[in-house]
């Protein structure tokens, strides 16, 4: 059984992502299934750093945008989650093609999530992980 409960597709978190960073870093979201979603980012001139390799804080863009936009989708409608923590430990430089993140649950909290994201290169080497912790905000209060 699939953890959202908001509609989520690779189409409706590119159309979220419209005219933001993930946007103009060239993040692409790639699939959706029951429990993770994936994104890559691409190692170009956008994305990387003086040394000719991916910028770590890029890969902590894609690590958060999809442990953020999967922390969302799991929420009922109304609901909104925020980051509150992001670790990154970079373990694999890379400096061309494309990195690959899958953001997966690791506790999913009345008001607080965290979220495991294991970035990957086109040959499959870990190169980061990362770990999300999200505040989940209720619904706001409305007066009359």
């Amino acid at each position: 059984m699939a953890l959202w409960k908001q509609p989520v597709t690779p189409e409706t978190l590119t159309a979220l992502c419209r005219n933001t960073a993930v946007e103009r870093l060239g993040i692409e979201f790639l699939e959706v299934g029951d429990d993770f979603i994936k994104a890559r980012v691409p190692v170009d001139a956008r994305t990387c750093q003086p040394y000719g390799i991916l910028h770590g804080g890029v890969a902590v863009v894609l690590a958060e945008t999809l442990g953020s936009c999967a922390a969302v989708a799991c929420l009922p409608e109304g609901f909104r989650a925020v980051g509150l923590e992001i670790n990154a430990n970079h373990l694999k430089a890379t400096t061309s093609g494309w990195v690959t993140g899958v953001a997966r649950p690791v506790h999913l909290g009345r008001t607080t999530q965290v979220w495991q994201v294991e970035l990957r290169n086109d040959s499959g080497a870990l190169t980061c992980v990362s770990r999300l912790t999200m505040a989940v905000l209720g619904k706001p209060h409305t007066t009359g």
